[in-house]
């Protein structure tokens, strides 16, 4: 006659199986949140080189202008791929916007399931000096 114990011995293997997957699903929720996070991090941080280098003094004579869509792309992390957009630059400010996609690291869920972060920058253009 099988004991009561050698009926369960199955059981607790299951019950394991199914408090892992539990875990890998709660484990990949909070990496993406935080790749999201970063996504939003870095538009912002893209936006403002954006905003200011459009606010700098035009370049003295032999040295190079600066690109402000250049500067917000070189200031994002390239794997996040920014669109670095102009979003009015009149009177004494630069305003820039960026928007990231954000991407994916579950399997199965295309980039930009999630949405897009957009962050919006101006800065004040410097006061040309006399």
């Amino acid at each position: 006659m099988r004991t009561h114990r050698e009926r369960d011995r199955g059981q607790v293997a299951l019950e394991y199986i199914g408090f892992v997957a539990i875990l890998l699903l709660v484990g990949l929720a909070a990496i993406q949140l935080g790749v999201a996070a970063y996504a939003v991090n870095q538009a912002g941080t893209g936006a403002r080189a954006a905003a200011r280098a459009a606010s700098l003094d035009e370049p003295r004579a032999g040295e190079p202008k600066l690109d402000p869509v250049a500067a917000g792309t070189a200031a994002v992390s390239g794997w996040l791929k920014p669109d670095v957009s102009p979003a009015g630059s009149g009177g004494g400010e630069a305003t820039y916007t960026v928007t990231v996609t954000i991407p994916s690291v579950i399997p199965g869920l295309p980039d930009g399931f999630f949405g897009t972060a957009t962050r919006t920058s101006t800065m004040p253009k410097l006061q040309p000096h006399n």
